[in-house]
């Protein structure tokens, strides 16, 4: 909380100025709270990619944001949570609402929108976390947008490797929210975590294709740290 209570003030004095760096900084100071110590192997990314990326824990977010500068694509399930919400919508969050059938073509162009900014976009195709020993299918559908990409837009695999720290980082079965972020904030010591910025796709047509080869670069890049891909 104080570290939120220090960057807000110097965030909002920033837009008035101008353009904010604070919420880059804010997510990547709560990832090193936590105590996750980021190396990124990879070409870095730039403006107009989208990265496709393993979801592990609510933490892959700070730690992706802090590194990369990335938004994200994330599910309108925080209409209950305003303080939330509104940390979310400093970082530009894209947030869809996959109940939502009539406001699909609302959502792409949303999402087609945020990739014109000169900044990353992340997309988790898993559609949520899982228990850090698996890789979960990536949802073809999530993926609609960008089969085929629009002229301007790279899109690349992003592997978040905890390497032997995964399950601790996972969100079991049976555990909350609430319980989660408490685990995690009060866990000792540190962990390295490697982000893998694999090379860029070809562009593909069909979203099935496109889903398939994300999670194949994704689980060959997390396979040495022992996480597989779930059976269906």
């Amino acid at each position: 909380m104080l570290w939120l209570a220090f960057c807000v003030p110097l965030h909002l004095v920033s837009r008035l100025l101008g353009a904010s760096g604070w919420p880059r900084r804010f997510l990547g100071g709560v990832a090193w709270i936590v105590g996750a110590r980021i190396r990124a192997d990879g070409e870095p990314l730039t403006a107009h990619t989208l990265a496709i990326a393993n979801h592990v824990s609510w933490l892959d977010i700070p730690i992706l944001a802090g590194a990369t500068g990335c938004a994200f694509v994330a599910k309108d399930d925080l209409k209950g949570h305003p303080v939330m919400h509104w940390l979310c919508e400093q970082n530009g969050t894209v947030f869809v609402d996959r109940s939502d059938k009539r406001g699909i073509a609302e959502q792409t162009a949303a999402m087609q929108e945020a990739l014109t900014a000169p900044r990353p976009l992340t997309l988790f195709p898993e559609g949520t976390v899982g228990d850090g020993g698996r890789l979960l299918p990536f949802r073809p559908p999530l993926l609609s947008a960008f089969a085929p990409p629009p002229e301007h837009v790279t899109i690349r695999p992003v592997a978040i490797d905890y390497g032997p720290s995964a399950r601790e980082f996972g969100w079991p079965d049976g555990e909350n929210g609430k319980e989660n972020f408490l685990r995690m904030l009060g866990r000792r010591g540190t962990v390295t975590v490697t982000i893998h910025l694999l090379p860029p796709l070809p562009p593909l047509a069909d979203r099935k294709q496109l889903a398939r080869a994300a999670h194949d670069a994704v689980a060959a890049a997390l396979a040495p740290s022992g996480v597989a891909p779930a059976a269906v």
